[in-house]
């Protein structure tokens, strides 16, 4: 099966790149979708109390506005259906091939192809186009003795609604953003709740709030106000970036914030310290939520530091040696995000191996897109793209149309495909690093996911997002060698 292009995944970036070549009225090509729906992220993480964490009316396209949000944060449920609509909305579905697994992709020199093999067969296309994200590995930490457990064990991405955990006892390892909504969801059913914590986040009160029907019905009925509205939203996100990026010292006011409603809503002064972080904010991603510091205050709920020393037939003994019978562990422990590149099988211009290559030399790409020797391929939301402050789908829409203006240049000049250069891919990423070593990410004082296993950020876009929206808002033909 041969296509002019083929994308991988339909979470906001596949379903972005296959609405831009909509746009550019391309119909020769194939979205590849592991699953048998739509939806990334969106569709996967299912847990109680799921949603969004940056404001719906920026955290979606800009050219796809959704007047009937019904909250300012809405849940997993309303945006999986609105990408579900987007999809119909186009007319993409005929396009795209569910129950296909990508395993492996290889470059052909010789007919300047990429020939991309799935659980269903092997495609080939002349561009491949990436648009699997950072959120869809689970990580699951190996914890000595688990495979002792006889209770129920899953990840908050995998949640299994078929168990019931009303009157369990139920242990819930790690405490990232998955783990900040479903304990306040699941706190009051279950027995016992036991949250084995390693670092505390920094948790901001949540701006959250229903839409009125009032402003819903203006929205629909006059469109440019909601554009205003998010307008506004996205100034006031990327207002943000100044103290992650530069400045450090300005989040103290946002700290000072934090604590307030952390000793707002915990008066146990022993709870207190667990909960209090001992680094700067903004090295770990900073969450929100209105309902978490109360969940972990109910007589129900434990708060375990001495972390994990092993798993037993019934239950987990931690740190001090205490042991803590449950009936159900949930890893709220994220996702695999450097290291996912790891699993990659692509291989390019004379073999070359991208994973092994990148953990060799460290992972490297010019503006989170394209990598040298690889030619026609494109990550969306890749590398050094994802952000602390504003919404991805901003970069995603940067990103598509950087990604459609390199296919036209190869067609313009009548070329069959391009290839990144080593040396601005070199610039860009000396560039980057540079900016990223004076950020709170690398110097607050804390471990966490934006960090390859050197210690090199490799998943954050150091600053403003207009800034990568002016990097991506032509493609600059110096940065590539035409091939055939």
């Amino acid at each position: 099966m041969d296509f002019h292009t083929v994308v991988i995944g339909t979470g906001f970036s596949g379903l972005g790149m296959a609405i831009q070549l909509k746009r550019d009225g391309r119909d020769d090509f194939a979205v590849l979708e592991k699953a048998a729906d739509v939806g990334g992220t969106w569709r996967d993480n299912t847990y109680p109390g799921c949603a969004c964490d940056v404001q719906s009316h920026m955290y979606s396209f800009s050219f796809e506005q959704n007047p009937r949000w019904s909250r300012s944060f809405s849940p997993q449920e309303e945006i999986w259906q609105y990408l579900r609509d987007v999809t119909d909305r186009y007319g993409l579905r005929r396009h795209i091939r569910f129950g296909v697994e990508v395993t492996g992709a290889r470059w052909d020199a010789d007919d300047n192809r990429w020939h991309i093999s799935t659980d269903h067969g092997e495609y080939t296309a002349r561009f491949l186009v990436s648009g699997i994200g950072g959120l869809h590995m689970p990580n699951i930490p190996a914890l000595p003795g688990i495979e002792r457990f006889t209770g129920e064990k899953f990840h908050s991405a995998r949640w299994n609604h078929d168990f019931d955990l009303t009157g369990k006892r139920v242990a819930v390892v790690g405490t990232g953003a998955s783990a900040v909504q479903f304990v306040p969801e699941i706190a009051p059913s279950v027995a016992k709740l036991t949250l084995f914590q390693r670092t505390p986040p920094w948790i901001m009160p949540k701006p959250d709030h229903a839409m009125p029907g009032w402003v819903k019905t203006l929205f629909k009925r006059v469109p440019g106000v909601q554009r205003a509205y998010r307008d506004v939203l996205y100034w006031l996100l990327e207002a943000r970036a100044i103290g992650f990026s530069s400045r450090p010292g300005l989040l103290k006011l946002a700290s000072k914030i934090a604590l307030r409603h952390l000793h707002k809503s915990v008066a146990d002064p022993e709870l207190r310290r667990k909960l209090t972080p001992d680094y700067v904010m903004g090295c770990k991603r900073v969450l929100i939520s209105n309902d978490y510091f109360p969940a972990l205050t109910r007589d129900n709920v434990e708060v375990d530091t001495a972390g994990v020393r092993e798993v037993t037939e019934t239950g987990i003994v931690d740190g001090d040696g205490v042991e803590h019978e449950v009936d159900a562990i949930i890893y709220g422990t994220g996702f695999h995000v450097t290291d996912a590149f790891d699993y990659l099988d692509i291989t390019g211009v004379d073999g070359r191996d991208l994973s092994k290559h990148w953990r060799t030399n460290g992972i490297q790409t010019h503006l989170g897109i394209t990598v040298a020797g690889f030619p026609n391929l494109f990550f969306l939301l890749g590398p050094n793209t994802a952000l602390g402050h504003n919404s991805v789908v901003f970069m995603i829409e940067s990103q598509i149309r950087y990604v459609a203006q390199a296919m036209a240049l190869v067609a313009e000049r009548g070329a069959a495909a391009l290839d990144t250069r080593e040396s601005a891919q070199a610039r860009f990423q000396s560039d980057i690093q540079r900016k990223l070593v004076n950020g709170v990410w690398t110097q607050g004082g804390c471990k966490s996911w934006y960090l390859d296993s050197r210690g090199v950020n490799r998943t954050i876009w150091p600053g403003f997002t207009w800034r990568y929206w002016l990097h991506t808002r032509k493609v600059d033909p110096e940065t590539f060698d035409l091939v055939g």
